[in-house]
């Protein structure tokens, strides 16, 4: 390395273009060779500096995420999860709803890929650059409640709750809430309400969603009134994905229901 390659890596590591650092020397011999001109050196060089820094930021907002596991919307089996509406949820992944700070409920019986859907939706805001927090109803509420405990509830509310600009939660109604918690879970959706959005899955029809919290009508009323003033309400019926296997082989046991057996064969 020469003197006047030093001075630029210098000035590269000062100006933080540790890309244009690296990539400078091969990329003027490539163009050198082919007979370039300047401006085609700087433009290729700096798109290659533009690209580190959305691989990065991708990264970043990929860890912030937390998704429990990457999925796409083109693995979803759309053949085996006949009852869920393609075209509606095909339309969803332009992500507009996110630009107009809609939100997404997912509504359907347990294993007819909700969480797969909400996690797709997620990525994809993910690769365009859009700040999306993943997390589960059951572990929303006990962060909430740990927060408030310690004093922070304000801090975890504006980090964690209101700087996503996609916020997903999982699995409400799965497990009922306390009346505190209740009241914690109302006030992320109040506070978010026309200001950000929430896709949410939920095993649960809007006319039992008192159940899961405290049964606390008033309350729910209030909350869904919140969540489903710009709301797509995607509804998915069908069979549990996660059992096809065991129902095709004839494992599963029968399951008996009061004076019924649902036979699962």
């Amino acid at each position: 390395m020469n003197l006047q390659q030093e001075r630029i890596q210098v000035a590269c590591d000062t100006l933080k273009l540790g890309t244009v650092s690296n990539e400078w020397p091969a990329l003027a011999d490539t163009l050198i060779a082919k007979e370039g001109t300047f401006a085609d050196f700087l433009e290729q060089l700096l798109n290659l500096e533009l690209q580190a820094r959305a691989r990065r930021t991708q990264e970043t907002l990929l860890k912030f995420a937390g998704f429990p596991a990457l999925k796409s919307f083109e693995d979803f089996d759309f053949k085996f999860a006949s009852g869920a509406p393609r075209q509606q949820l095909k339309e969803l992944t332009g992500l507009a709803f996110i630009e107009r700070a809609e939100n997404v409920i997912l509504l359907g019986p347990s294993g007819v890929g909700k969480s797969h859907l909400a996690i797709s939706l997620g990525y994809m805001a993910v690769l365009r650059s859009i700040k999306t927090r993943f997390i589960t109803a059951a572990d929303l509420m006990l962060q909430l409640a740990t927060a408030k405990s310690q004093g922070r509830l304000e801090q975890y509310l504006k980090r964690s709750v209101l700087a996503p600009k996609l916020l997903i939660i999982d699995e409400i109604g799965y497990l009922p809430f306390g009346r505190e918690e209740a009241n914690l879970f109302f006030n992320v959706i109040a506070k978010r309400y026309e200001h950000g959005s929430v896709i949410v899955t939920s095993n649960l029809p809007f006319s039992q969603w008192s159940s899961a919290f405290a049964d606390d009508t008033t309350l729910t009323a209030a909350l869904l009134d919140r969540l489903l003033h710009h709301s797509n309400i995607v509804q998915i019926s069908g069979e549990s994905y996660r059992l096809k296997g065991k129902k095709a082989a004839g494992v599963l046991p029968a399951i008996k229901t009061g004076n019924e057996v649902l036979k699962t064969t």
